[in-house]
């Protein structure tokens, strides 16, 4: 997606020296740290007077573009714009921040939601057609056979053939792999040979046999390409930095997409393989120990077999058993699509949440049809308490449909368009079609009604922002900032860094500080804390823009001396501890501890003046914004 920011990325890429030119890159809190071959090709002056670029700086073998508060658009901008994920660091001390600890199964989410995203409404679209084209050739106004179906069903059904492709693209970018890699990754579990074991020998790599996934190819499979991306993601991470750039540009991805495929081929379809043949042989003995368990079981669980393509494994009991007198495992199975429909029209009536409310049609007219991929990836699964409770209400129709003794006795269609499955054409009987039809509306009607019960939108963070926003006046109104530190206070302009010692990041004033905490100015927000602690960023109840940067240099010391109090999205009180600094630490690494704290909305006021020159206490006068 274009940035407003996409021009003066491609001035700074220029006058860097150009892609070529570039090693590596990332970011801190106010600008944009490259690391050159030759650092005479930049064109330094150049940079100076381009509108965006507060400065240009270099120091520690950095070539440093000061951008600002806004960097990491800019950052994500030229990264874009200049193609160089490759070369593209996380930004400075991120490494090794403290991450948020989430258990498997949400992490499992996260993912699979993060990869869907990018393309769920021409999922959703694809969805669509599908119905449509089901619907059509089922009430006679195209044929089923026809070049119409046919050609048009290509376009529908490619979202959901290609997915391992499509996948590929989206979870490279998840995790920070080049993104043709990931899609090359998906094409090559889609290539002709893979497709058709028959027809080319694939049964060893190596020499060690390779094993499909139970549906004998991975078309419209999701985990695997996911697995495979992951993997080759950190394999690529762990030795890249190994290989000479005279060939890395052609040896990395030799080396990435080769071992990942081999690894892939090798380890996840037998994987899959073997819990498939698990899974067959619980689900046989279910099948004759009890048909209520296996309805309810099949029910509850199906809508995860198809995430991790399992449910292949099940394919072949129901047709063994449609060829000898009709199937209950798919029988089982028929209200999770009624289910689904249910409780995505009831997060649409329930939800004030915008991207909700713009899924939800789609998602709701696609699984009427049967095809429930769409509510699953972009409403239920995400939201996870729909995802559960659609599980249930299926686990509880599987049971019903398994203790009337419904049967599947042909294959059909999906969703609305699969009833004629339980049609007994032997014996002229409808009475498994009419049951199937009572319990699927009773599915959809459960659906509804349990989400417009349980159903909320997740908004604790909006609900934050609005209390804030609501008690402050618009920027401007003027307030007095008290020292976060104590020390010595002086000028911006005594500051050994340009940046800030020019005043065009913002108006302020500095602190030499003398002990190693830093505590709110002002009541606020803090919007910022960056992973190495060095730099905090606020917005204060009255609109007064601040940001608070520990010592000159200090993102290089990575975290190390610096224990964060707070984390973005607090909300303080003035005088709140937010940061103990060991100063011993930043002076030992011969790096200055002289802290700037600036009004970066400056323009915001008539006037910022210093109101403490000398010796200071943490909550004395330091800054007033004049309004």
């Amino acid at each position: 997606m274009a940035s407003k920011y996409d021009g003066l990325s491609r001035i700074i890429i220029q006058n860097v020296g150009g892609k070529e030119n570039i090693s590596a890159i990332t970011h801190c809190v106010t600008r944009l740290r490259f690391t050159l071959k030759d650092e005479s090709k930049a064109n330094t002056d150049i940079l100076k007077s381009t509108d965006g670029v507060v400065t240009v700086l270099q120091s520690g073998g950095q070539y440093q573009v000061v951008i600002g508060n806004h960097v990491p658009d800019v950052y994500a901008s030229v990264v874009s714009v200049g193609h160089l994920e490759s070369l593209a660091a996380k930004p400075d001390g991120e490494e090794d921040a403290p991450k948020e600890k989430m258990n498997p199964f949400d992490t499992f989410i996260s993912i699979v939601t993060g990869v869907f995203t990018p393309f769920l409404g021409v999922f959703c679209a694809c969805g669509i057609l599908k119905g449509i084209l089901a619907l059509l050739s089922t009430i006679g106004i195209i044929n089923g056979a026809g070049g119409t179906y046919n050609i048009l069903y290509s376009l529908g059904d490619a979202a959901f053939f290609f997915l391992p492709p499509i996948l590929g693209f989206t979870a490279a970018k998840r995790f920070k792999l080049p993104e043709m890699e990931g899609l090359l990754l998906g094409l090559a579990l889609l290539y002709p040979n893979m497709l058709d074991a028959s027809a080319v020998d694939i049964s060893n790599l190596f020499k060690i046999p390779v094993v499909m996934p139970p549906s004998g190819n991975y078309s419209s499979s999701v985990v695997p390409v996911i697995c495979a991306v992951a993997f080759a993601a950190w394999f690529e991470n762990l030795y890249k930095k190994f290989i000479p750039d005279t060939i890395k540009m052609f040896a990395i991805p030799l080396i990435t997409l080769t071992v990942s495929f081999s690894a892939t081929v090798l380890v996840i379809g037998p994987v899959a393989s073997a819990v498939s043949s698990a899974l067959s042989f619980i689900f046989n003995w279910l099948y004759g120990v009890s048909s209520i368990a296996m309805g309810a079981v099949v029910g509850a669980l199906w809508q995860v077999l198809v995430m991790f393509g399992l449910h292949w494994s099940l394919i072949p009991i129901a047709l063994i058993n449609m060829s000898s007198g009709g199937d209950i495992i798919l029988a089982a199975m028929f209200g999770t699509t009624f289910a689904q429909t249910g409780a995505v029209a009831g997060m649409w009536l329930k939800s004030k949440d915008k991207k909700v409310k713009s899924l939800a049609p789609a998602a709701l007219i696609s699984a009427v049809a049967g095809v429930t991929e769409p509510a699953i990836y972009g409403l239920t699964l995400p939201k996870k308490g729909p995802f559960f409770r659609t599980c249930a209400i299926s686990g509880i129709a599987g049971a019903f449909l398994g203790a009337f003794g419904v049967k599947a006795f042909q294959m059909a269609g999906m969703g609305v368009f699969g009833y004629t499955a339980y049609i007994d054409t032997v014996n002229n009987n409808l009475s498994g079609m009419i049951i199937a039809i009572v319990i699927s509306l009773i599915c959809v009607v459960a659906g509804f009604v349990t989400e417009m019960i349980f159903y909320k939108d997740d908004a604790p963070a909006a609900d934050s922002s609005a209390k804030v926003s609501n008690a402050a006046p618009a920027a401007g109104a003027g307030e007095v900032l008290v020292s976060p530190m104590t020390g010595k206070a002086m000028p911006l302009s005594e500051l050994a860094d340009e940046a800030f010692s020019s005043g065009a990041m913002g108006s302020g004033a500095a602190v030499s500080p003398s002990e190693g905490a830093v505590y709110a100015p002002a009541d606020g927000e803090i919007t910022v804390f960056f992973p190495t602690g060095h730099a905090i960023g606020m917005m204060t109840d009255r609109g007064t823009e601040i940001l608070i940067h520990v010592g000159m240099d200090t993102v290089s010391l990575n975290g190390k001396g610096f224990e964060p109090q707070k984390k973005a999205g607090d909300h303080v009180r003035q005088g709140e501890l937010l940061l103990k600094v060991d100063l011993d630490v930043i002076r030992e690494a011969g790096l200055s501890a002289d802290t700037p704290i600036l009004v970066t909305n400056t323009d915001a006021f008539a006037d910022v003046v210093q109101r403490a020159d000398g010796p200071v206490s943490h909550g004395d006068a330091l800054i007033e914004t004049i309004a």
